[in-house]
């Protein structure tokens, strides 16, 4: 019989799993270099994946995600963290992401079939093929400038032969990304920098000629490891995590140790782990995280989820025309006591040595009775306060309020805390 959750425990367990429930204030800034990478290494092994993307506002996204969850962390700790060449790699996830390097193994199904597929979106000649790969034995670790260059000179997507042979041998497993070398991923052969009792085991198997776990093991294995990610979830909610399929979740579901649960609102077959029940009855017990949180994390990047737990519809807008923007090019969820109140988009403004965080336009929840409470308020003047001191902002400006009755509160609240 199927554990009843209501939909504020489900939501309860979501925080906490993700890394946003905490039982003590945010303090990264306080502590030491060291101290700040190992949390953010920390953070990165909660998460199981985060999502790398070319857009930069306050910060990229895989900043904001560590920030989100650990406050002012500072920004080198984070990228030696990710790009160290020890705790961690790129793969192809929930979309492209930094993964902890424990995990290779269980992405040998995805080696296999971009194997079995023989391209991924380019055609790419073996003479190509083996060329790169030569070149990294003897030359490597390289750049993607250093092979031969992304782009034959026109649009992004007319890369060069180079560029796709060597994100073809990225997908099938025989060539790594580790480190990056400013936003360039830096290549090299996954012998040399995977460690080879994460590559190699005698229960491994070499089909298609990728050494890891039967297809299967794999599956089974990121099913039990993305509920773990997030606490509680459909089979849609699971499955979306590192791109399998509901079918996966469905199959492997109770071999993975999962427990079928019910949660009061959301009408759909639902999955939890042990340790998340445990959690919750034990009392689960944690202080709240304010904060401003990117499109790109976890918490919210699998719409219908974040929509069933919060009740807000969230897209990013950076890929609309700007005419048909409603909250911004890069609108930003804004957390606080356990719920999505508003919606702000950022900027860092500079001039000369000054820096500025203009809240271009803030779009708040709002109540059964049309109007924004006031901890709401309180929350995004609070979130805008901490971001700003973690990019180095001296000033914060309001642009737009939506509702515009907020917008003097709003600016009252902002300014009490300068």
């Amino acid at each position: 019989m199927a554990v009843e959750l209501t939909a504020g425990q489900a939501r309860r367990i979501a925080l906490w799993r993700q890394g946003l429930l905490t039982t003590s204030p945010a303090g990264s800034a306080r502590r030491g270099a060291a101290a700040q990478e190992q949390a953010v290494i920390g953070v990165l092994h909660r998460l199981g994946a985060v999502q790398l993307d070319t857009i930069s506002v306050l910060a990229r996204s895989h900043e904001l995600i560590a920030y989100a969850r650990l406050g002012a962390v500072d920004r080198q700790a984070i990228e030696r963290a990710y790009w160290s060449g020890t705790h961690a790699f790129e793969y192809w996830s929930h979309a492209a992401c930094i993964l902890p390097m424990q995990a290779w193994p269980l992405f040998a199904f995805r080696r296999r079939e971009f194997v079995r597929r023989g391209v991924r979106w380019h055609e790419v000649s073996d003479q190509a093929i083996s060329a790169v790969r030569e070149r990294l034995a003897s030359d490597g670790p390289l750049t993607t400038t250093d092979i031969g260059g992304a782009k034959r000179g026109g649009p992004w997507w007319d890369w060069s032969q180079a560029k796709v042979a060597v994100e073809f041998l990225l997908d099938t497993g025989e060539v790594a990304c580790t480190r990056r070398r400013g936003w360039r991923r830096v290549y090299d052969l996954a012998e040399r920098v995977v460690p080879e009792d994460v590559r190699t085991h005698p229960s491994f198997t070499g089909a298609d000629g990728v050494i890891g776990p039967a297809d299967d093991e794999c599956r089974m294995a990121l099913v039990g490891h993305a509920a773990g990610t997030i606490g509680v979830g459909t089979s849609a909610d699971i499955a979306d995590v590192h791109r399998l399929k509901r079918s996966d979740v469905d199959r492997h579901a109770a071999d993975a140790g999962l427990i079928e649960v019910r949660v009061t609102g959301w009408g759909q077959r639902a999955w939890a782990t042990r340790e998340a029940l445990d959690w919750l009855g034990d009392g689960g017990r944690a202080r709240h995280r304010t904060t401003l949180l990117s499109p790109f994390d976890s918490l919210i990047w699998y719409r219908d989820r974040a929509e069933r737990l919060f009740g807000m519809t969230h897209r990013l807008e950076a890929y609309t025309p700007a005419a048909r923007r409603v909250h911004g090019y890069f609108a930003m969820p804004v957390l606080h006591r356990g719920s999505l109140v508003a919606r702000v988009d950022p900027k860092r403004a500079s001039s000369g040595s000054t820096v500025a965080l203009i809240a271009d336009r803030v779009t708040f929840e709002v109540d059964a009775r049309g109007r924004v409470p006031r901890a709401a308020i309180e929350g995004t003047a609070r979130a805008l306060h901490e971001a700003a001191g973690w990019i180095g902002a001296g000033d914060i400006r309001i642009g737009t309020v939506v509702p515009a009755s907020a917008s003097a509160e709003l600016m009252r609240a902002v300014s009490s805390r300068g």
